[in-house]
């Protein structure tokens, strides 16, 4: 597996992010195999929330590590906070509260990293640098960043926050691309113009934030696959047409599609068989050439202006 540096950290990490949202389905067997197999492929960055499974995730990981001191040096993990029911949550209070639940249930002293997990409207910036400092300084958090944000967003905490934003996590795939398209359609009077997110691939690539694309198979906000979807006939054609290039699988090929990105991103798998994940981590061995990116592109009905 590749490794790439995290933001400004120096942390080395794969360009494969493991995502344990869906871990608490599997059984207890199932889920020390999905893990092993993720280490053995090199893969030992795990990303958590604690409102995945309402906490259960983290605990099934813990379980399925075996989590103990040795273990814990092997990987690197991040998890997010700031979802409560009905609102967000960025107080001081409930960031420490929730660092502690979390590091409760993974049976760890300190996380690699923590995001930020959605923007609270309501955030004081000033109260959120106390609880950063804080959690930095007691070893229970080394790294920061944010979810789902945009660069003024960005810009505000890293007026109060001392410590660098790392990452940055983004819905992004082949048919969730708008944040890519923006900024192909410059001055264009169409739909793929509009710019949704404030330029924030430049902006994360201008100040070395990774973007860790999620939902890399999904279509719309968690409508479903866009692989093997009679909804994508172009698309899939094109997909498994470069795929038999290359000798691998269209699950393969999703993930080659963002990697390929310049910006040095790290995309964030949601699937629980250990098939699939074999499949997405053999992603950093493929490298697209610019015109399989862009028949790709174009295949998902994006146009060229």
């Amino acid at each position: 597996m590749r490794t790439m540096k995290l933001g400004t950290s120096s942390l080395d990490v794969p360009v494969l992010a493991i995502g344990c949202m869906r871990i608490h389905s599997l059984d207890q067997a199932q889920a020390e195999r999905f893990v092993r197999t993720a280490m053995e492929e090199g893969a030992n960055f795990f990303d958590h929330a604690d409102i995945y499974g309402g906490g259960v995730c983290e605990e099934r990981f813990a379980d399925a590590v075996q989590m103990n001191d040795q273990v814990r040096e092997q990987m690197i993990i991040q998890s997010k906070c700031g979802i409560r029911n009905g609102m967000f949550d960025f107080s001081k209070d409930y960031i420490l509260e929730s660092v502690d639940g979390i590091l409760k249930r993974l049976r760890t002293d300190y996380l690699d990293v923590l995001l930020l997990h959605r923007p609270d409207a309501l955030v004081e910036p000033e109260e959120l640098a106390e609880a950063f400092d804080r959690l930095e300084s007691l070893g229970k958090v080394r790294h920061f960043g944010v979810s789902n944000q945009k660069p003024m967003q960005i810009e505000l905490l890293k007026k109060y926050v001392k410590q660098p934003l790392v990452a940055n996590q983004l819905q992004l795939s082949i048919t969730n691309s708008n944040m890519i398209s923006n900024g192909i359609n410059v001055n264009m009077a169409n739909e793929s113009a509009v710019d949704r997110d404030g330029s924030i691939l430049d902006y994360c690539r201008l100040h070395d934030i990774t973007i860790q694309p999620w939902s890399p198979f999904q279509y719309g906000f968690f409508e479903g696959v866009f692989l093997n979807n009679d909804k994508f006939p172009e698309l899939n054609q094109v997909i498994d047409k470069v795929a038999a290039q290359h000798d691998v699988s269209n699950t393969t090929i999703a993930i080659a599609w963002l990697l390929r990105h310049p910006a040095r991103m790290q995309p964030v798998t949601g699937t629980t068989s250990v098939d699939r994940l074999k499949d997405c981590c053999r992603a950093s061995e493929v490298q697209l050439s610019r015109q399989e990116w862009y028949d790709i592109y174009c295949a998902a009905g994006n146009v060229l202006p």
